[in-house]
């Protein structure tokens, strides 16, 4: 028996209520390019919207023009999908809140989950949308899932609860150690303000 490997997200199929609703949401609010529009080919009465979330992967969205919106929060029984995250900059996160009160969408507040900052609110069907920032940026080479497991395991070996910016910074110079290689015989911390 072997594995099936993934590479990745290839996209996400959302049912969504009319065509312009879901326009307005995932380009309007969110600014995904609307990038391609087809029938469903499983169903003749839908549409099948795509847009580009930011890294070239899609949201994909089923439309039909007999569903209107429901407001009410999306079922987060066991098999459902609980919420959608997106990655912002640290420029825009500190827009989002100002930006989600102009449209009168309410919203959870920045919450800080130590290694990201993130803020939640629903779509116009009830969905859980997250914002999310990172609180660090990963060493050149690396990704933020490789930091991620480093911090893990130090936070881990500390015996702490869970991720905080420490563990992160001390992950980093872990990756940087391993991956890069230096001149110095001795790479341990310093002090040249100590040498008197």
């Amino acid at each position: 028996m072997k594995k099936i490997q993934v590479l990745g997200v290839h996209h996400i199929t959302l049912t969504g209520a009319d065509r312009q609703s879901s326009i307005d949401f995932w380009e309007g609010v969110l600014g995904m390019p609307f990038v391609f529009d087809q029938p469903n080919l499983d169903d003749a009465d839908e549409g099948h919207l795509y847009f580009d979330p930011g890294d070239g992967r899609l949201i994909t969205i089923f439309t039909n023009e007999a569903r209107k919106p429901v407001h009410g929060r999306t079922p987060t029984d066991p098999g459902c999908v609980h919420h959608l995250a997106f990655e912002v900059d640290r420029a825009m996160f500190d827009q989002t809140i100002e930006r989600l009160e102009a449209r009168g969408i309410g919203h959870s507040g920045v919450k800080d989950r130590g290694f990201m900052h993130s803020i939640y609110f629903k779509d116009p069907l009830g969905l859980l949308i997250e914002l999310a920032c990172y609180a660090f940026i990963p060493p050149r080479g690396a990704s933020h899932a490789e930091v991620m497991m480093e911090a893990h395991k130090i936070r881990v070996a500390a015996g702490d609860d869970h991720i905080e910016r420490r563990h992160l910074a001390d992950a980093t110079v872990r990756i940087v150690e391993r991956s890069q290689g230096s001149l110095s015989d001795d790479r341990a911390p310093a002090n040249p303000f100590d040498r008197g």
